[in-house]
């Protein structure tokens, strides 16, 4: 926003660029600030700036928030702060719902209408809410293409969800960076138990698989997981007792749906690599690797050139021409 361009001072960028930032600290235009900002190395004048962006103080209950109010983009970290419980589920033709949910005592208490509530890891708008004796409701409303994508459409009375609440400056980042953009539904497709842990196979739409890297990071339902194999359009994860305890997934049974969303810096990389290539395939340059000019060679090393760039950094020129 505006309010935002003219608080941050131009010196962001650069500070950005030069300072310590980690993986999981990301700038987008200057309205979007993860969590992370705290491995920053930051000089006085963006640190004064980026202060701008947060909340000062938590909006009474019940209230909205006032128009105007600087505050950073919603923004989870996949670490599942509990489960609630769907209370009702009011259906206004088949592209509209309210959601009415009640939250443990203490979980939402200084929520404001307006805020965001990750659910099942789908970001949603809090619409209204009402203070009861042993918990706290909370509304919200879901439209045609949340319905489409994730699956909140399913949901009934007495149903059990995943929620985080959207992270705040400063606050640690367990898992990883989650915008609460569901990408699709993925099925469960097989479910092993072992002694101490359980192994879940998803199946998932043939266009994200691409996106799916071995050890790297995607959100279930909201939960952070790291993949285990990728075979085809299908990928594992390994869930230990505390995350079944904790987490809707420990309920999760074989033709079960849940969302998911790919990691944004994954998919970023993969859609990089691979125009990289493509163009590669239509250049006759030196500099480009000869495997890369052959079309087929091109679409089948996207993904291993991707997943190598993530799990290991490029240093020195050698390692560039390699």
């Amino acid at each position: 926003t505006d309010a935002v361009r003219q608080s941050v001072p131009s010196s962001c960028a650069y500070a950005a660029r030069s300072s310590n930032v980690t993986s999981r600290a990301t700038f987008l235009g200057l309205s979007h600030v993860s969590s992370g900002v705290n491995n920053m190395k930051l000089d006085s004048k963006l640190h004064n700036g980026l202060r701008t962006l947060q909340t000062n103080q938590p909006a009474a209950q019940g209230t909205r928030l006032a128009r105007g109010t600087q505050r950073t983009e919603a923004l989870f970290t996949g670490i599942v702060q509990g489960m609630a419980t769907v209370k009702k589920v009011k259906k206004s033709g088949e592209e509209f719902l309210t959601l009415r949910i009640a939250f443990p005592t203490g979980a939402v208490d200084d929520v404001a209408i307006g805020a965001s509530v990750a659910i099942n890891g789908t970001c949603l708008t809090v619409t209204k809410r009402k203070n009861k004796d042993k918990c706290t409701l909370l509304f919200f409303d879901v439209i045609i293409e949340t319905l489409r994508a994730t699956n909140l459409g399913d949901l009934e009375a007495g149903s059990k969800v995943n929620f985080e609440r959207s992270a705040r400056l400063g606050d640690e980042i367990g898992g990883h960076n989650v915008s609460g953009h569901v990408n699709a539904k993925a099925v469960i497709s097989e479910v092993t138990e072992t002694e101490d842990n359980r192994r879940v196979v998803f199946s998932i739409p043939a266009d994200l698989t691409k996106y799916v890297l071995p050890k790297g990071f995607i959100s279930v339902d909201g939960c952070s997981l790291t993949v285990g194999e990728v075979e085809g359009n299908t990928f594992s994860v390994y869930l230990i007792p505390e995350t079944l305890r904790v987490t809707v997934l420990g309920a999760k049974k074989q033709g079960d749906a849940v969302n998911i969303e790919i990691d944004a810096q994954t998919r970023a990389v993969v859609d990089t690599v691979g125009r990289y290539l493509q163009e590669g395939a239509k250049t006759k340059d030196k500099w480009v690797p000869k495997w890369a000019r052959e079309p087929q060679a091109a679409q089948e090393a996207t993904s291993q050139v991707a997943a190598q760039a993530i799990g290991e950094p490029i240093v020195g020129k050698a390692r560039y021409q390699q």
